[in-house]
């Protein structure tokens, strides 16, 4: 990934991180909790595809898995966060513009359903009952909702940022590739013009002056005959 992206990704994932810990989960509404981790890792992944949504995914899972006060084994939320990241990714569009709202609702529907799936399988490989307790078809049933309902408010913006970072001229140039064309795309972008036709334009000049300086020594001649 790029730098661009690692940057905005990490600013994007802690601040998320800290209003899930100290805003979210305060909340205490019956269920599940909205998970703003989940929503921000999909905005991503939406713009960055299906390997960035994988990366970043892991990396704000694992930051999850850390962060007090996680009670649960480390690397569990980071493989639910890493696999939906990826599939997630899988719905990105070519110009990295979706065309409807339809799309991304169902993928966080399906996302919230998914994860809270996959989160308690993992923990029953491990031994935590804990969603069994609470009851599987109300954590479903209400993360699919909380989220649904946080989405538009969460993803759209996530994605905008996303794009307008992805797309900055002056931070591609800075990070390697090809910075004269960059350079000069940005210049010509700026101007309206382009290079290639400004040199053009010179060289027409030039044959033009060339031209008038013949027909006039021509002339001259003409006269001294």
């Amino acid at each position: 990934m790029r730098v661009n992206r690692i940057l905005l990704s990490s600013a994007l994932v802690v601040v998320a991180l800290v209003i899930q810990v100290s805003v979210l989960a305060r909340l205490h509404l019956p269920g599940a909790v909205p998970d703003l981790m989940l929503l921000t890792v999909l905005g991503l992944a939406m713009v960055y595809g299906h390997v960035g949504g994988a990366l970043v995914g892991f990396g704000a899972g694992l930051l999850a898995d850390l962060a007090p006060p996680a009670d649960h084994a480390a690397g569990r939320y980071a493989l639910v966060l890493c696999v939906v990241g990826y599939f997630a990714g899988l719905i990105k569009p070519e110009n990295g513009r979706l065309k409807s709202a339809t799309g991304p609702m169902l993928v966080v529907v399906a996302a919230a359903i998914g994860s809270t799936l996959l989160y308690a399988g993992v923990g029953a490989l491990v031994g935590d009952t804990a969603a069994r307790h609470v009851g599987m078809t109300s954590l479903l049933i209400t993360a699919a909702l909380y989220d649904l309902l946080l989405a538009p408010f969460v993803v759209p913006g996530v994605m905008a940022l996303a794009r307008r970072a992805d797309n900055d001229p002056l931070t591609e140039a800075n990070s390697g590739g090809k910075a004269g064309d960059i350079s000069s795309g940005w210049i010509s972008s700026g101007t309206g013009m382009r290079i290639g036709g400004q040199r053009s334009g010179l060289g027409a000049l030039k044959a033009r002056a060339r031209t008038r300086n013949v027909r006039v020594g021509r002339i001259k001649g003409v006269k001294r005959l």
